[in-house]
């Protein structure tokens, strides 16, 4: 937590987002000119599916800017808003319009029609051989995108998956019941399902770009069970799974989007895929 309360501190300096993003991008705008030195031609495209996250969209796009240039790796940030009624596309604009277009793809929609089409829609724009997924609101730190790196060339892993469940893997700003209904939902996914991956409904994952393209297409299903399909559909086409601990933190600004409903369709995907699998 001492790396999110030094960024707070870090955006309280500035009177606005232009302001703050104009700083910003001073401080890494020179290490564009080194980036990709890794003596790879591998290029990640971050997928970022949005709806309502104004205030949480500047943070994570500097953070992501700043860990891959840092590391040194071609990189793409694609937004893909589902007409956010809170002006997140105008703060993307903003974005753009500082770190250029060749970094900062916008991709929009006209409403909220889904994660699975959120990554097809993304993936259609996407430039690069690597795909990464996560969220838009801070749950997930980019500093492990270049773990999952590493880790994806040790075996040339088809998917690496963020864990929250294993290794170093936690979860921070949760309060009881959440916890217990996450681990819950997890306990009973391995039982029944058996998936070879210790964490089945975190949406923090690379994958080769050609891997995703297979996955989401075999998919059926929405909302959050749509990230263990993706894991059970890799395991039945044989593709390597390989993890990396993460340390995941609950929303700063901005409502949780996990609510009865979303517990419902849960256990009925999970239903499904037990019978189909």
């Amino acid at each position: 937590m001492h790396s999110i309360s030094f960024l707070f501190a870090y955006v309280n300096k500035f009177e606005s987002l232009e302001e703050f993003n104009k700083a910003s991008v001073i401080s890494v705008s020179n290490k564009f000119l080194s980036a990709n030195k890794m003596g790879t031609n591998d290029k990640y495209s971050v997928l970022l599916p949005t709806y309502n996250e104004k205030d949480n969209l500047p943070i994570i796009v500097w953070l992501l800017i700043k860990s891959f240039t840092e590391s040194g790796y071609d990189f793409e940030i694609i937004v893909i808003d589902d007409g956010s009624p809170d002006g997140t596309l105008d703060v993307a604009k903003q974005l753009q319009n500082i770190y250029g277009d060749k970094k900062i793809v916008l991709r929009p929609r006209e409403k909220k029609l889904g994660l699975g089409t959120a990554y097809i829609h993304g993936m259609k724009h996407a430039t690069g051989n690597f795909v990464v997924i996560m969220d838009a609101d801070l749950s997930h730190h980019p500093k492990f995108i270049q773990q999952f790196i590493e880790k994806q060339k040790e075996k040339d892993y088809d998917l690496v998956s963020g864990t929250r469940y294993s290794g170093n893997g936690g979860v921070f700003g949760w309060d009881l019941k959440r916890k217990i209904i996450s681990r819950g939902a997890n306990y009973v996914t391995q039982v029944l399902l058996r998936p070879g991956a210790s964490d089945l409904t975190g949406s923090f994952r690379l994958y080769k770009k050609k891997v995703l393209e297979k996955l989401v297409q075999s998919c059926k299903s929405k909302g959050y069970v749509f990230q263990m399909e993706m894991i059970i559909r890799a395991r039945q086409f044989g593709f390597t799974i390989g993890e990396v601990g993460i340390s995941f933190v609950d929303r700063v600004y901005g409502e949780s989007k996990l609510g009865g409903n979303e517990i419902y369709q849960f256990a009925k995907g999970l239903l499904y895929l037990f019978a189909t699998t």
